[in-house]
């Protein structure tokens, strides 16, 4: 019987990698890449340096909008719209978790 070892890694906001090692990983064009980093989908950590490093949590990112393109057979556009409608999605469900805190504390106050 055959191991099969594999490395892990956390995709946080810790460690950083290069423009190139998260196309390469994802499977994103260059134009695609860059669209997602125009519109604000994927950040770089410092705009003015001239080699950008991007956090590891953007390797998620980058795999779903190369997993949308796939599959929907998305041209550049449509895989930005698409990426930005999902942030979009995130935030809006990162505030409703919140919400949903502050009405549970504020409703176990109010029975106290």
């Amino acid at each position: 019987m055959n191991a099969k070892l594999s490395e892990a890694i956390w995709l946080d906001d810790r460690d950083l990698c290069s423009a190139q090692q998260l196309m390469e990983v994802s499977g994103l064009s260059d134009e695609e890449f860059h669209e997602l980093l125009e519109i604000g989908v994927i950040v770089a950590v410092d705009n003015i340096a001239q080699v950008k490093s991007f956090q590891l949590r953007y390797i998620s990112t980058a795999n779903t909008a190369r997993r949308l393109r796939d599959d929907f057979e998305l041209d550049t556009h449509g895989v930005a719209l698409a990426m930005a409608l999902v942030c979009h999605i995130e935030e809006l469900k990162a505030e409703l978790v919140a919400v949903r805190a502050r009405l549970t504390r504020a409703i176990s106050n109010q029975g106290e």
